[in-house]
């Protein structure tokens, strides 16, 4: 579903993503775990096609994201670190903008902004402004705007920061039912228990290099996940 082959992205002289490899399938969630810097938000920025990156390529769903950006994204969603909404607009206007922009249909639409605001606890706020929104709140109405298009590959950076322990948990069973519906997740966290318990395959950047990548089992061994990237990040080598 999302194949990266030598990413490469650079600022002046400095390599922020150096010749970057990595494949997540169908039904996989991909957790991607690095410190500040690392690359993790230069990486997920390049898939999504928002940043042009110097050499490599990506691939979602088979398609092309240098050639045929549009392609890719109207099959995917992202939510960013802090998520940028217009936030003149009330929930529900926004999410009906959205909407607009992906073609859902009336009914679709209805349908699951009726269902997923529910679940999240945002059903009464919809009628409000986006700027008496709390950060939180905000957080649940990017995450619900992600899944309205129903896409097959959703990319997220730190999508629990904000979010109240109930929604976290919330979001987390709406990723794994969303991957086992046949989707794709890559998100990067700092919360390495939360990817732990959640992830099929784990990446892990430093200084813009991929130093492991494979199923959570693969890479964390007989030790915790928590281990291995402390481990990691000391190895200066």
């Amino acid at each position: 579903m999302l194949k990266i082959v030598g990413l490469t992205k650079s600022y002046g002289d400095k390599k922020a993503v150096d010749n970057l490899s990595l494949e997540i399938k169908p039904g996989e969630i991909c957790g991607f775990i690095g410190h500040n810097g690392a690359g993790k938000t230069t990486t997920i920025k390049s898939c999504i096609g928002i940043l042009k990156f110097d050499s490599g390529e990506i691939y979602i769903d088979g398609i092309s994201v240098k050639e045929h950006p549009l392609d890719c994204k109207r099959i995917c969603a992202y939510i960013p670190d802090n998520p940028d909404l217009y936030e003149f607009m009330s929930g529900i206007k926004y999410l009906n903008f959205i909407a607009d922009v992906y073609k859902v249909s009336a009914e679709e639409r209805e349908k699951k902004i009726h269902e997923l605001s529910d679940k999240l606890g945002l059903t009464g706020d919809l009628a409000q402004p986006i700027n008496s929104y709390s950060h939180g709140m905000k957080q649940k109405l990017a995450v619900i705007a992600a899944w309205l298009h129903s896409p097959k590959l959703i990319i997220m950076d730190e999508p629990f920061v904000g979010l109240d322990p109930k929604a976290s948990h919330i979001l987390k069973e709406m990723m794994r039912e969303f991957c086992e519906q046949g989707g794709a997740i890559f998100f990067s966290t700092h919360v390495l228990e939360v990817a732990e318990k959640l992830c099929d395959k784990v990446a892990i950047i430093k200084n813009g290099t991929l130093v492991v990548s494979g199923t959570m089992e693969e890479v964390r061994g007989q030790d915790s996940l928590e281990e291995v990237f402390l481990e990691l990040e000391g190895d200066n080598a």
